[in-house]
């Protein structure tokens, strides 16, 4: 299980990094990059080209402001692409959200909220978990353990004001 995680800046490691964790927490190897699409073009598409056949799954891309970066790293495969866009411009992310989410027809590319690095993380996982049984059985305790938790946290709301 192998996933690779772009950005952009090596500003965007703080934002990005929880997913990296995540993932790592769930047995996955991650391969981290940080490849401007507009500044290291030639070393990103090296990258995907590597990552095209060493058994990555799936990519994660997180950009701000412009945010190119996923679209141009899903022109270069056909592996799933999980679009990440940043704050951090005087729009506060939509203008990266907008640049991620309007990709051309035939281009997809996944995305998540602003800053969402760990819901980029746990699509991810959803996506691998449909070849291995081990991320799906993970993941559904995970669900299980989240409901759990508001359970528990309802009744204590209730015990308090009842």
């Amino acid at each position: 299980m192998r996933v690779a995680v772009i950005m952009g800046s090596t500003s965007d490691m703080g934002k990005i990094e929880p997913a990296v964790d995540i993932l790592k927490k769930y047995g996955v190897t991650v391969d981290v990059r940080c490849l401007s699409a507009h500044r290291a073009h030639a070393g990103l598409s090296a990258f995907i080209e590597e990552a095209n056949s060493n058994g990555t799954e799936v990519i994660i891309a997180a950009a701000g402001m412009a945010a190119a970066l996923p679209g141009v790293v899903a022109s270069m495969t056909v592996l799933p692409v999980i679009g990440v866009p940043l704050s951090g411009s005087v729009l506060d992310g939509t203008d990266a959200l907008y640049s991620i989410v309007q990709m051309p027809s035939g281009i997809p590319v996944a995305t998540v909220a602003i800053n969402g690095g760990k819901n980029a993380a746990y699509l991810a996982l959803e996506i691998m978990a449909v070849k291995h049984d081990e991320l799906k059985t993970k993941l559904i305790d995970y669900r299980k353990k989240m409901e759990e938790d508001a359970m528990k946290s309802n009744e204590e709301i209730i015990a308090k004001y009842s």
